[in-house]
């Protein structure tokens, strides 16, 4: 779904540079879903041939089919699989491939192995191993970067990793600060400590998170700023000691200590800020003689714009788009040139900025459930139409499996204007338009962001989220009439298209009918629908009209207390080419894609997106009562039990720690809800347990 035109790259060089070396034939992707297929469209464009690496659960992934060759190297656990050093060299190997693309995440920022690659005489499509080692590091890049004149933030960066000294440490640099991996990133292994109390259970976690991340528990300590933005430049250097900046991103909106939003380049920022960050993110790529794509993240303090090194990333970021967006270029592109060995496509003074562009990232996600991740299969997806200045990058297609055992990442709608306000309302439409049925998404949560008030002035912290969480995720609303008159009407037809007529079957009732069946001719017919908690139902009533017979009139009721919300009369409605419902309520015409799983429907109109479901008879719901165990304290996810902290018969007091989960490559600790006795423990360390499940059962109190 990216379209770039190469002829829009440029390729002005230093007259005294050498030749341009011709790229690669063929490159292994060493990675999975979206970065795999986004390596794979830029390399198909400049005519490489593709090599992918899959695990058991991603034998039918888009990456696989897209790619010229695919091999399977391990079942799901990423230690055997896209973690294998060994397999992905073999397959390289094997199939001929003369250079490596890591992708982000997994081996992108493994030193060994871009050594290993290097030693194979292939092209690591990377920085080599000695500037990951120096700036994959927290505490030795922080050194490295005092020496080159960038600032960094107060703190801890040493190897003493006793616990009471770091306590102590903590102290003398001043609540809050932040707990941080040494070889961490995106978010992993980091908490942030308020006060001296939670200390060492925030560094237990920590430790705990950052082992099974990156292999390494040792972590640093910093000042925590508490009005921060999180504010990175780009930088790329080949093999020519050319090294320039791309601008930068500003990536303020998260969650979880992840980057949901990111926009570039960063609103409010003046041009002299603009320019001391560029020049400090090429000091600092200089400082470790460093080569290919990098991004150097800064911390920037929103009360005076001072901002201080936080770390490298040494590979592609999952952003990079909104650059290119900016710069007009191909970032994928500039990789395998400086990887054959040729300069630079651009210099520093060729680099312009172009207008604002937005990124979205699309997560498999409960954003009213703590952001929780979700897994299932996708089984209705629509996205905008991509365009020049609209970019669906995404590993997934509709009828694609979300797994546990990966990053939850669906897509990334990227979106450009002329300007902030230009891209932002385009960046709205587009979610508009981004409609997606199966695991929960965080799609509308992004609506609400991108339309907030302050979002809009760029008003951007880290904090955004947690200040504004109100706006964010507000309680759910009643639902329109208007929607709940579209779904049940959406019910009514689909019922009547299932009624094939067979013209082979003259004996089926319906083998004679020559004209629209309509079911319920003369009687009305009530449709009863959920939304969440609420009860509601739709009457439908045909109307007498014989010119138009196919019109009804569509009561919509509250069940609570049967009163009528609103009645339209001469509903006329139908499924559009596109496979949408176009309605006329009140003399108005509509258009709503309504998905129908099940007992399930989803609506998306004009208000929003709506789930409604089948109302299940009284007599049904009755016999279920008491299936839930009492007293059970359940899964909030699909997860991997990593410790189980209770035992039968333990006395718990109210805010234990229960049970540590382990999902998408994530922690999340079970505390007790309540005081009390556990029972039952249901669960053993390595099980893969379903949503909603009960982990522990509590005793009755007596």
């Amino acid at each position: 779904m990216f379209r770039v035109s190469l002829s829009t790259v440029t390729t002005t060089t230093k007259a005294a540079m050498p030749l341009r070396n011709s790229l690669f034939e063929k490159i292994l992707i060493a990675n999975r879903g979206e970065i795999a297929c986004r390596v794979m469209r830029t390399a198909k464009q400049l005519g490489i041939k593709t090599v992918a690496v899959y695990s058991e659960p991603d034998a039918h992934a888009q990456h696989v089919k897209m790619a010229d060759e695919a091999f399977l190297i391990g079942p799901a656990p990423s230690a055997e699989s896209y973690l294998s050093i060994d397999k992905i060299l073999r397959v390289a190997k094997m199939t001929g491939a003369q250079a490596i693309h890591p992708g982000y995440g997994f081996l992108s920022e493994n030193a060994d192995f871009a050594d290993r690659v290097q030693a194979e005489k292939l092209e690591f499509i990377g920085p080599s191993g000695n500037a990951m080692r120096s700036m994959g590091s927290k505490s030795e890049s922080k050194y490295i970067m005092e020496g080159a004149g960038v600032p960094v933030v107060p703190g801890y960066h040493g190897e003493n990793q006793d616990v009471g000294f770091l306590k102590d440490q903590a102290a003398k640099i001043g609540y809050p600060v932040l707990i941080k991996a040494v070889k961490g990133g995106g978010g992993k292994g980091m908490r942030i400590v308020w006060s001296p109390s939670e200390f060492e259970e925030m560094l237990e976690s920590s430790k705990r998170e950052s082992i099974k991340s990156f292999g390494d528990d040792k972590v640093l300590i910093e000042k925590y700023l508490e009005r921060p933005r999180h504010v990175e430049v780009q930088v790329f250097a080949d093999k020519h000691d050319n090294v320039v900046h791309l601008f930068e991103r500003d990536c303020s909106v998260q969650r979880r200590h992840q980057k949901v939003i990111e926009e570039a380049p960063g609103p409010g920022l003046s041009a002299e800020i603009r320019e001391q960050l560029g020049a400090k993110a090429v000091a600092a790529a200089r400082a470790v003689g460093y080569e290919n794509a990098g991004t150097v993240e800064f911390i920037m303090d929103n009360t005076n714009k001072q901002f201080y090194f936080m770390e490298m990333n040494t590979r592609l970021q999952v952003e990079h788009p909104v650059t290119e967006m900016v710069i007009k270029t191909d970032l994928v592109h500039w990789q395998l040139e400086v990887a054959a060995g040729n300069p630079l496509p651009m210099t520093q003074d060729q680099l312009k900025l172009h207008g604002h562009a937005f990124e979205a990232r699309i997560y498999a996600e409960n954003p009213s459930n703590h952001f929780l991740p979700d897994t299932g299969k996708l089984f209705s997806v629509k996205t905008p139409e991509p365009s020049d200045v609209v970019r669906v990058e995404t590993g997934f297609i509709q009828g694609d499996q979300i797994s546990v055992h990966y990053d939850p990442m669906i897509a990334k709608l990227v979106v450009h204007g002329e300007d902030r306000n230009e891209a932002l309302r385009r960046f709205r439409r587009a979610l508009e338009q981004y409609q997606i049925v199966g695991p929960h998404t965080n799609i509308e949560f992004v609506k609400r962001v991108a339309e907030h008030p302050e979002f809009i002035k760029g008003e951007v912290e880290t904090g955004f989220i947690q200040q504004f969480e109100s706006d964010l995720l507000p309680p759910p609303s009643p639902p329109s009439p208007e929607t709940l008159a579209v779904a049940a009407n959406a019910i009514r037809l689909n019922e009547i298209a299932n009624i094939q007529i067979n013209p082979k079957d003259s004996y089926s009732p319906w083998s004679s009918i020559r004209r629209p069946f309509r079911l319920n001719n003369k009687e009305s017919r009530t449709i009863p629908l959920n939304v969440g908690d609420e009860p509601y139902k739709v009457v439908v009533t045909p109307t007498s009209n014989s010119k138009q017979p196919d019109l009804v009139n569509l009561e919509v009721v509250n069940s609570k207390d049967n009163t009528t919300i609103k009645t339209f009369e001469d509903v006329e409605s139908h499924w559009d080419a596109n496979g949408e419902l176009v309605s006329t309520l009140d003399g108005k015409q509509t258009k709503s894609n309504v998905v129908l799983r099940g007992d399930h429907v989803t609506v998306f109109d004009n208000y929003g997106r709506t789930e409604a479901a089948l109302a299940t008879p009284a007599y049904i719901s009755a016999s279920a009562k008491g299936a839930d165990a009492t007293g059970s304290v359940k899964t909030p996810m699909p997860c991997k039990i990593s410790q189980v902290l209770a035992k039968p018969g333990q006395a718990i007091e109210k805010g234990q720690t229960l049970v540590v989960l382990e999902a998408m490559k994530m922690e999340h600790v079970i505390k007790a809800p309540f005081s009390g006795v556990i029972d039952q423990v249901l669960y053993n360390v390595g099980d893969l347990v379903e949503e909603n499940q009960s982990l522990v059962t509590f005793a009755e109190s007596k």
